[in-house]
């Protein structure tokens, strides 16, 4: 992921779980199932994290306190950020769910159509 090399800080521990990125992969593989430990190979089969990156996206993961590690296995970390974190997930699927398909998404142009009101006497 592209950073501003002059306002980056590799000691941030914030990163980034957007939808896609390896980190919210991982994490929602180890979500389902959080008392299950998993090798790194494992992860990676199971998620298609390019083996690669799942070393380093574990690491950060741990690092802020959201995944744990016993040699060689990894599972989701047992603490508030999780629930949050799984919530977060969880939420926003579900909007995407209930209201991705709806009118206003499939006619752009809806804004266009309204009245101005902003001329209108008021009473």
């Amino acid at each position: 992921m592209p950073v501003d090399f002059e306002t980056h800080d590799p000691g941030d521990p914030r990163i980034d779980l957007s939808e896609g990125t390896n980190a919210r992969r991982l994490l929602e593989f180890l979500l389902e199932t959080p008392t299950v430990g998993y090798t790194p190979a494992e992860l990676a089969e199971e998620t298609g994290v390019p083996r690669g990156s799942v070393g380093p996206t574990l690491n950060r993961l741990e690092s802020a306190g959201l995944v744990r590690h016993k040699e060689p296995y990894w599972a989701a970390a047992e603490d508030d950020r999780i629930a949050s974190a799984a919530a977060s997930f969880l939420g926003v699927e579900a909007a995407a769910d209930a209201y991705g398909d709806d009118w206003y998404a499939r006619n752009d142009g809806w804004a266009e159509e309204l009245p101005d009101l902003s001329d209108e006497e008021r009473d």
